[in-house]
């Protein structure tokens, strides 16, 4: 038996098939430890936007770490890399003179979103403002806030009640937002927190108009809106560095991770608007919050090599150009006796639904011995979320893997 524990995992099942090893990357493949070659369907997990095995981040980290590797950013420290990465990211931000709010990954930023709205409540003299609200089908990370934001009932089981003023509502009708706001009241809701695509729960893309009308009903009640993009950030959904940009969400503040570093190290980043920060920012409020490896400066040094990258390689236009040519290949497969529908058409992500969602864990195994690494999402789907510097080719060559796994 080995000592290493899985997330998200069937010990037991572990212990008796075994780990699938993944033992390096370049490009859109890994390979095992025995050699064998995949083509990487999940971007090892939503994050690997400019591709594996790219040594020019690696060097920018191992520079980074000859100088010093991190230090606090508490109180009034800082790194030089970490405040040029703060810039770079304001620059770019949804919403014009944003702070930046260093996190050691998306879960923390889900914490830190929620903890924020909660605080810039109180200092509005409105700390009654105290209810979170999610959707069914969400997945916000596994920190407390996001366990309790839960729209995926199983990740909630067995752990108690965290947050009693946390609230789901369905995921695709505006109106289930409006009722409970009528339920609960506006003056006791904090925040409401969307993925604009949805991931982890399945690959969801928004219903034509829902995120702009969740956007205007939250506005309407003064009420936050928080758009989680930790998976869909830094060119996921195409053509923009963000969703919120590309469907003019204005969030109040936006969560970011995975592809801040392509995954090379571990960040996020809380983008908070002007208005949300201002309290803080007058002189004598302090926001009581923070982590020792936030904005840790070899991971921000990872982040600007690896934003170079995207910028010089010009990946987000690539990215929108994955929209189209995951919806070609993929799209024929919904005819497929075994699959009950294939999502895709908003930015570079795809899902393949199995009319048996219990199928779906064989299904990851068959696929690899067609040589495809993927993983299930939601209730029975397999996802699809490639790196941004994949060829139509191998866009080709992976639709293909997955008709004849579902064939085998």
């Amino acid at each position: 038996m080995g000592s290493l524990w899985h997330g998200f995992a069937d010990m037991g099942a572990v212990e008796r098939d075994g780990a699938f090893v993944v033992a390096r990357g370049a490009g859109a493949y890994v390979w095992d430890e025995a050699g064998n070659r995949y083509l990487d369907a999940t971007a090892g997990l939503w994050f690997t936007n400019v591709g594996h095995g790219r040594r020019e981040i690696a060097d920018a980290v191992a520079a980074q770490l000859g100088d010093i590797a991190h230090y606090s950013n508490f109180g009034d420290l800082a790194s030089p890399v970490l405040r040029e990465l703060a810039e770079r990211l304001a620059a770019i931000a949804p919403v014009p003179g944003s702070k930046i709010f260093f996190t050691s990954g998306g879960s923390d930023g889900i914490d830190t979103a929620a903890k924020l709205a909660r605080r810039y409540w109180h200092e509005q003299g409105k700390p009654e403002k105290t209810v979170i609200v999610g959707r069914q089908k969400a997945y916000h990370g596994m920190h407390v806030a996001g366990t309790a934001l839960a729209g995926i009932p199983v990740n909630r089981e067995g752990y108690g009640e965290f947050m009693p003023d946390a609230r789901t509502v369905g995921w695709d009708d505006p109106a289930a937002l409006s009722a409970l706001i009528a339920e609960v009241g506006a003056d006791r809701i904090a925040a409401f927190f969307a993925e604009p695509v949805i991931g982890a729960g399945g690959v969801y893309p928004p219903p034509p108009g829902y995120l702009t009308e969740v956007r205007r009903i939250c506005r309407e009640h003064d009420i936050l809106f928080i758009a989680d993009e930790v998976v869909t950030g830094f060119g996921r959904i195409g053509g923009s560095w963000f969703a919120s940009s590309r469907f003019d969400l204005q969030p109040d503040l936006m969560t970011t991770a995975k592809g801040l570093t392509s995954g090379y190290l571990p960040m996020g980043a809380v983008f908070i608007a002007p208005h949300i920060a201002a309290p803080f920012f007058g002189g004598g409020v302090w926001f009581r919050h923070g982590y020792t490896y936030g904005g840790h400066a070899a991971s921000a040094a990872a982040a600007m090599a690896n934003l170079d990258i995207i910028e010089r390689e010009h990946l987000l236009d690539a990215s929108k150009n994955l929209e189209s040519l995951l919806h070609e290949h993929f799209s024929p497969l919904a005819a497929h006796p075994r699959v009950a529908e294939v999502r895709s058409g908003v930015g570079a992500v795809a899902a393949v639904q199995l009319a048996d969602p219990a199928e779906a864990l064989a299904m990851v195994k068959t696929l690899r011995a067609h040589g495809v690494s993927t993983r299930a999402a939601g209730q029975g789907a397999l996802q699809i979320s490639p790196t941004f510097v994949i060829t139509e080719q191998q866009v080709a060559d992976m639709a293909a893997a997955f008709g004849r796994a579902l064939d085998a």
